[in-house]
């Protein structure tokens, strides 16, 4: 199992959502926040089962789909680092995956 290692950006990412969700429904914003840290938990065990994220083409950056949101990791080692947490109706800025 590969360590777990959040950036800054991917920590804020998650709460910010959490937040925006939970204007709406605090009990939605903790099904996804358990639905996000559960398919990170997955990925911890499986690393490569990510598909490459397509804007980079670059075999050690991956991404889950989980519904309408897309988990960007680097896959380094024996650790998967969490870059970002995005919504996929958005364009992909690149520069967040430093």
């Amino acid at each position: 199992m590969a360590a777990i290692r959040w950036t800054l950006q991917a920590a804020d990412d998650l709460e910010a959502i959490a937040e925006y969700i939970a204007a709406d429904s605090e009990q939605y914003a903790h099904l996804l926040v358990t639905d996000v840290l559960a398919a990170i938990d997955r990925a911890a065990l499986f690393p490569s089962a990510g598909r490459i994220v397509p804007e980079t083409n670059t075999p050690n950056i991956r991404e889950i789909l989980l519904g309408n949101y897309r988990i960007i990791y680097r896959i380094k080692e024996k650790v998967i680092e969490i870059l970002t947490i995005y919504h996929s109706a958005r364009l992909l800025d690149v520069t967040r995956l430093q």
